[in-house]
């Protein structure tokens, strides 16, 4: 496992990992999404892009098997998964969660 994406993950804030790959149409839909997200948060919340073919180990360690896959992590476990096209008022909800849990 990358060294750096374990240190990252292993943050107290929450930390969205956006699985994805270039070919991936419903990929580049869901960027303004988690744009919004990232803004309405005021950076709260650090959002990571993983190439699943550049980084396909990453990937298999955590059963990424559609895309795209967004998974929330908060002190280095998984806290969420949402798989397929969604919406920042969705993603928002279940970070709002991860903070009131802090």
């Amino acid at each position: 496992m990358n060294q750096k994406f374990l240190n990252i993950i292993n943050s107290s804030k929450p930390v969205v990992v956006d699985f994805y790959a270039d070919w991936c149409m419903p990929c580049k839909q869901i960027l303004s999404e988690l744009k919004k997200v990232k803004q309405d948060l005021h950076g709260g919340v650090k959002i990571v892009k993983v190439n699943v073919d550049r980084n396909p180990y990453i990937a298999t360690r955590f059963k990424v098997k559609s895309l795209p896959t967004v998974i929330v992590f908060k002190e280095g476990t998984a806290r969420h998964v949402v798989e397929g096209v969604f919406d920042a008022e969705e993603l928002k909800n279940v970070l709002e969660k991860q903070f009131k849990e802090s």
